[in-house]
């Protein structure tokens, strides 16, 4: 038998702020209504939900970031170019942290707003494998 991944817990200061702005960049991610404790401003956690059923929980932690991410997400565009993508996010907030794009060729790390890095690829092809 084989674990199948439930949910990814990213640490966060500011978890709704991070659910609302995640939401924004992921369409196939939507915020799981509030309930007592969970995804109002405020509360220790804050959550999305997958298409699949699986979750990016935020947790509430007092320590920053100060070190690169051990782990991280990579983003595919589904309807338009890496660089309008990237374009986007930017306008939503983000920052560049290290463009390694080259043509058509590599991909953007940018950062969200408490510095956690993801990559943005190029567009998703259905024929693509992941990665």
């Amino acid at each position: 038998m084989a674990s199948r991944a439930s949910n990814f817990c990213i640490d966060a200061h500011d978890p709704y702020a991070q659910t609302q702005w995640w939401a924004q960049v992921l369409e196939d991610f939507t915020l799981g209504p509030p309930e007592e404790g969970v995804n109002n401003p405020g509360d220790e956690e804050c959550g999305l939900e997958g298409p699949d059923g699986r979750y990016l929980l935020f947790l509430k932690v007092p320590d920053s970031k100060t070190v690169k991410n051990r782990m991280h997400m990579c983003l595919r565009p589904t309807d338009r170019s890496r660089d309008e993508e990237v374009e986007r996010i930017l306008g939503l907030g983000a920052t560049m942290f290290d463009d390694r794009r080259d043509g058509d060729q590599g991909w953007a790390v940018l950062a969200d707003p408490e510095g956690n890095e993801f990559c943005v690829l190029k567009r998703y092809e259905p024929e693509q494998s992941a990665g």
